[in-house]
């Protein structure tokens, strides 16, 4: 007989939500962060403007992630939402901006130890096989150039992962969670949009469909650490993980590969290839998924 998840840590993490979980103040909420974010976002694409200006091929490298600047760029623009999600909580809410990541005295250690079991693990997929992508990977920056980005690599990185879940596994997997008891709403809700903000038809082609429904099963499991954890920390580590791996360390040389370290033979228009290793990205998200939760039970 199945056993339901233990959801009972969900509460510490809507709490603070509690108070003012009404749903017309969530969609107040959603609305105002999605206005703010565009203003914020109207400013900063007229920075970028300027660039361009002193640096023409600069668009194309952006479009594709192609330089480590570009990347830098495109990744720090995932601190719009985050901002726009604290002033929202802050001013509409009435409740510290932190508080969407849930208690810290929980967040931070169980972020650190989730992370650190994913290091582990990562080490040991690392000598087993299969090795490689078929093909030779292909050097995108020398060892020594990667290791002195790194640091700033890792906290573009960090933006961007905690960016995603402040939104989704925060703020909204928190207000509807005070508001609603059922995992229906507060997990799968949020993830539909989260798999939906992934479907690219014009980078990913004829693998779009794959890709999105990959980051809806991401966004179900984000969740459900989420609610076994009572904190948005284990979230951040697998997230933070992931994206390292598929941003730092092999990425593809036409999709965002400008800070990795190895390009992968094969690109994003090479569909066959791509949709080859996404059942490995699938069988990867839920090893680390079943591993974040080995760490939560230590």
């Amino acid at each position: 007989m199945l056993s339901l998840p233990d959801y009972r840590a969900h509460i510490l993490h809507t709490a603070a939500a509690a108070p003012r979980s009404e749903i017309w103040r969530t969609g107040v909420g959603i609305v105002g962060m999605v206005a703010l974010y565009i203003l914020l976002a109207l400013f900063f694409n007229q920075a970028l403007f300027e660039l361009t200006r002193y640096r023409p091929t600069f668009e194309a490298e952006l479009i594709e992630g192609s330089t480590p600047l570009a990347m830098y760029i495109l990744l720090a623009s995932f601190g719009l939402i985050t901002a726009s999600v604290f002033v929202v909580v802050k001013l509409l809410h009435h409740r510290a901006a932190l508080s969407v990541v849930g208690p810290l005295i929980l967040a931070v250690p169980q972020l650190f130890r989730v992370f650190g079991i994913l290091v582990v693990l990562g080490l040991v997929l690392m000598v087993l096989p299969p090795y490689g992508f078929g093909a030779p990977m292909v050097s995108n920056m020398s060892a020594s150039l990667w290791m002195a980005l790194l640091p700033l690599s890792l906290v573009a990185v960090f933006v961007q992962i905690s960016a995603e879940e402040i939104f989704f596994r925060g703020y909204l997997q928190q207000q509807l969670g005070a508001r609603f008891r059922s995992p229906l709403v507060w997990m799968v809700l949020p993830s539909i949009l989260f798999a939906i903000g992934h479907y690219q038809p014009a980078e990913a082609g004829e693998n779009a469909v794959m890709i999105t429904v990959w980051a809806g099963v991401f966004g179900l499991l984000m969740a459900d650490l989420t609610a076994r954890a009572g904190s948005l920390g284990p979230a951040l580590a697998v997230h933070f993980f992931n994206n390292i791996s598929a941003l730092l360390i092999a990425s593809l040389p036409d999709s965002l590969g400008g800070l990795a370290l190895w390009h992968t033979p094969f690109g994003m228009n090479d569909a066959a290839d791509v949709r080859a290793w996404i059942p490995v990205d699938f069988a990867m998200m839920f090893v680390s998924w079943l591993a974040a939760r080995l760490a939560l039970r230590r």
